[in-house]
């Protein structure tokens, strides 16, 4: 008998949404699962976990991450309407990759890093992303991350963290850190 699949939400405006769900894609991919992690808005630096999934996978294909974007969208900030168009576009190209991989039920787990800034900024939205949440395979496990998780896909997740900053070292002035934060 196949287990029901599971909708995870990391939110908040704390740091380590993407990082937990890595953990759990780890996790997954340790147990013998497949896992596909797609990444909507990173896309341009260097992380240390692309090369650490890209390693794992090496061993034995079973996990894959796919960086779609082309570097962060900044809150509060305002875009360029070329270079937000052009995000936009990556946007919709990682969603239309998120759907034909959801229904491939090729996957055990699929992360949607960052797709629920995708969302906030009109890029995505909350109607169609719940549709693919309603519509996949019922084996398939999720994970969404990214600030601002609508409450229309809260609604429909089995697990929903928020993440909540206390301190971080940025407001000391201490700039991110490889490996660290990237």
């Amino acid at each position: 008998m196949t287990q029901q699949g599971l909708v995870l939400i990391n939110t908040g405006n704390g740091k380590g949404k993407t990082t937990a769900a890595l953990g759990t894609a780890v996790r997954a991919w340790g147990n013998g699962q497949k896992v596909l992690i797609l990444q909507f808005i990173k896309g341009s630096w260097k992380y240390g976990e692309l090369e650490a999934v890209r390693a794992l996978g090496s061993l034995n294909g079973n996990i894959e991450i796919r960086s779609m974007g082309d570097g962060f969208v900044f809150h509060g900030r305002k875009e360029d309407p070329e270079a937000f168009a052009r995000k936009k576009q990556l946007a919709q190209e990682a969603w239309a990759a998120a759907v034909r991989e959801v229904m491939s039920d090729a996957w055990d787990l699929i992360v949607l890093d960052e797709v629920n800034y995708a969302i906030h900024f009109g890029m995505l939205t909350a109607e169609e992303v719940a549709g693919l949440i309603r519509s996949r395979p019922a084996r398939l496990n999720l994970i969404l991350t990214g600030r601002y998780a609508p409450e229309a896909l809260i609604d429909l997740a089995d697990t929903v963290t928020e993440m909540k900053p206390v301190k971080h070292a940025f407001e000391k002035g201490i700039r991110a850190r490889k490996g660290i934060e990237f």
